[in-house]
């Protein structure tokens, strides 16, 4: 039934910041938490099924990050704005959510002055930044598909080398990758071998050091809480 509300979808590996993040929302007027992910591979999943407003979407997730996912819901369930909350408030990043395609942008520092606002803006298809950046961001490629131009830093990854990708640089051995998407071993081998062939990296130093540098994991994943107003 359609209760006239902005639903959303709370994506974030920690669930203390869900927790937050739904006290807060329960509070505002019109707005509907509809359910929560802790990855980015639930989130996809979860917006397909719930087909919400808006998937606030955290940055850095285990097993698919939050550009990742945010380039496919935007494919998969066109409807849904996705945006972005992040600890990380850098330039690069910032492009990358708008490369796959996220109506908005929030550092979780401004959570609790902007995020009712971002929310209702974004779910209007209103673009919404904060902070405000120094320099422009470069706009969709009008020839990706839907508009939604590949993060240009893994741009010759597939969406599953990138999955496996943030996987190995999360310390995971082929055997639980392999577990986690559900896939035999032999497969996971293979994929690690096409992405070690593609990038033309053969040591896991080196393959952590570019899942870092090219955007699909984030160093040092800092748990940040938003502030709950009173």
């Amino acid at each position: 039934m359609n209760t006239g509300k902005i639903t959303v979808l709370i994506s974030d590996d920690h669930a203390v910041v869900r927790a937050g993040l739904r006290a807060l929302l329960e509070k505002a007027e019109g707005i509907e938490v509809v359910g929560e992910a802790e990855d980015g591979h639930q989130a996809v999943l979860k917006a397909k099924k719930l087909r919400p407003d808006v998937v606030l979407l955290d940055f850095a997730m285990p097993r698919m990050n939050g550009v990742e996912a945010a380039r496919q819901i935007t494919m998969e369930a066109s409807s849904t704005r996705v945006l972005m909350l992040s600890v990380y408030s850098g330039h690069n990043q910032v492009q990358q959510a708008v490369d796959a395609g996220a109506t908005g942008y929030l550092s979780k520092e401004a959570a609790g002055n902007d995020l009712l606002l971002a929310i209702r803006k974004t779910s209007r298809g209103v673009s919404f930044f904060r902070p405000q950046l120094s320099k422009p961001l470069r706009p969709q490629s009008k020839d990706a598909p839907n508009g939604h131009a590949p993060a240009s830093s893994a741009a010759t990854l597939t969406g599953r080398q990138t999955q496996v990708l943030q996987m190995i640089a999360d310390g995971y051995l082929t055997k639980e990758i392999a577990t986690l998407l559900r896939i035999s071993r032999k497969t996971a081998e293979k994929h690690r071998q096409a992405l070690m062939d593609k990038l033309d990296i053969h040591e896991i130093a080196s393959l952590t050091r570019y899942a870092v540098s090219s955007g699909a994991v984030a160093s040092n994943r800092p748990t940040s809480v938003p502030l709950v107003a009173g």
